[in-house]
């Protein structure tokens, strides 16, 4: 997320107007604030499993930003059909893996695990299938001998902060050709 604010400055099409959390005690939440963008927050707790409660509430704070794009940076919530619709084309996500390889959690174990030769993240569209929208752009890492998940995590996060922000600008200046880094 901070990645992502500190890339909209002065050209950039795009401005951060609402960083909405479902956990009241992430960190982002203070790091928005200090970079002077408003935030909200919706805990999921409260409503015990009622999804579209939950998300009629997040609704509230989401639209009153006004977002042209929603861009999903940490939220480890599964959102419904219904409000991904109301998205729809205009939300972004940034997954750790090489999509369509390993869709969910623990992606660089998974990695390991398989043996893989690299691994690396996925910037996608948000659709109604988990981890499944149309990529618009990879970074890659080799997997290295000895690597462990947390190895892996620490190099591919420098490719996720470089990645994000580059396909972001492109989506709001029109462009969804994907991109790759090495």
């Amino acid at each position: 997320m901070v990645a992502l604010a500190q890339s909209m400055t002065g050209d950039h099409p795009g401005r951060p107007c609402l960083v909405l959390s479902n956990d009241p005690q992430a960190g982002g939440l203070a790091k928005a604030a200090a970079l002077g963008i408003p935030t909200a927050v919706v805990d999921h707790r409260p409503y015990k499993g009622d999804r579209a409660a939950f998300e009629a509430a997040l609704l509230e704070p989401l639209l009153a930003a006004k977002p042209d794009l929603v861009a999903l940076a940490g939220f480890m919530r599964v959102l419904t059909a219904d409000f991904v619709a109301r998205f729809e084309g205009q939300m972004l996500n940034i997954h750790p893996s090489l999509l369509p390889k390993y869709k969910g959690l623990n992606t660089h174990a998974r990695a390991i695990d398989a043996g893989d030769h690299e691994a690396g993240c996925t910037v996608h569209e948000v659709t109604a299938a988990l981890d499944d929208g149309p990529i618009l752009g990879q970074a890659r890492v080799p997997v290295l001998p000895g690597d462990t998940p947390d190895t892996l995590a620490t190099r591919i996060l420098p490719l996720e902060h470089q990645l994000y922000p580059a396909v972001l600008r492109r989506v709001l200046e029109g462009n969804r050709t994907p991109i790759a880094l090495p």
